[in-house]
Protein backbone atom coordinates (compact mmCIF):
# COMPACT_ATOMS: atom_id res chain seq x y z
CA UNK A 1 0.00 0.00 0.00
CA UNK A 2 2.85 2.42 0.73
CA UNK A 3 4.19 1.96 -2.78
CA UNK A 4 0.77 2.80 -4.24
CA UNK A 5 0.56 5.94 -2.09
CA UNK A 6 4.03 7.01 -3.20
CA UNK A 7 3.19 6.43 -6.86
CA UNK A 8 -0.07 8.36 -6.51
CA UNK A 9 1.73 11.21 -4.76
CA UNK A 10 4.27 11.37 -7.60
CA UNK A 11 1.40 11.57 -10.12
CA UNK A 12 -0.21 14.33 -8.07
CA UNK A 13 3.10 16.24 -8.00
CA UNK A 14 3.20 16.22 -11.79
CA UNK A 15 -0.35 17.60 -11.95
CA UNK A 16 -0.25 20.02 -9.01
CA UNK A 17 3.02 20.27 -7.10
CA UNK A 18 1.56 22.50 -4.35
CA UNK A 19 -1.04 19.87 -3.44
CA UNK A 20 1.71 17.28 -3.23
CA UNK A 21 3.77 19.55 -0.96
CA UNK A 22 0.76 19.99 1.32
CA UNK A 23 0.36 16.21 1.56
CA UNK A 24 4.05 15.78 2.33
CA UNK A 25 3.90 18.40 5.09
CA UNK A 26 0.66 17.13 6.62
CA UNK A 27 1.07 13.37 6.18
CA UNK A 28 4.80 12.74 6.35
CA UNK A 29 6.07 15.64 8.47
CA UNK A 30 3.02 15.74 10.73
CA UNK A 31 2.56 19.49 10.34
CA UNK A 32 -0.76 21.09 11.18
CA UNK A 33 -2.41 23.73 8.96
CA UNK A 34 -0.47 26.62 10.47
CA UNK A 35 2.90 24.87 10.26
CA UNK A 36 2.22 23.80 6.67
CA UNK A 37 1.17 27.34 5.77
CA UNK A 38 4.40 28.76 7.18
CA UNK A 39 6.55 26.12 5.49
CA UNK A 40 4.95 26.71 2.09
CA UNK A 41 4.31 30.45 2.35
CA UNK A 42 0.53 30.03 2.13
CA UNK A 43 -2.43 31.01 4.25
CA UNK A 44 -4.04 28.54 6.65
CA UNK A 45 -7.21 28.67 4.57
CA UNK A 46 -5.35 27.78 1.37
CA UNK A 47 -3.68 24.86 3.14
CA UNK A 48 -7.06 23.58 4.37
CA UNK A 49 -8.56 23.81 0.86
CA UNK A 50 -5.50 22.17 -0.71
CA UNK A 51 -5.54 19.38 1.90
CA UNK A 52 -9.19 18.62 1.11
CA UNK A 53 -8.49 18.61 -2.65
CA UNK A 54 -5.36 16.47 -2.30
CA UNK A 55 -7.07 13.89 -0.06
CA UNK A 56 -9.99 13.62 -2.48
CA UNK A 57 -7.68 13.25 -5.47
CA UNK A 58 -5.52 10.64 -3.76
CA UNK A 59 -8.57 8.71 -2.60
CA UNK A 60 -10.01 8.54 -6.12
CA UNK A 61 -6.63 7.65 -7.58
CA UNK A 62 -6.00 4.86 -5.08
CA UNK A 63 -9.54 3.50 -5.46
CA UNK A 64 -9.15 3.49 -9.25
CA UNK A 65 -5.83 1.67 -9.19
CA UNK A 66 -7.12 -0.84 -6.64
CA UNK A 67 -10.10 -1.59 -8.89
CA UNK A 68 -7.90 -1.91 -11.98
CA UNK A 69 -5.54 -4.33 -10.24
CA UNK A 70 -8.47 -6.61 -9.34
CA UNK A 71 -9.38 -7.12 -12.99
Amino acid sequence: MLLEINDALERLARINPRLAYVVECRFFAGFDDAETAIALGLTDRTVRRDWIKARAWLSRELDYHAAVSLT
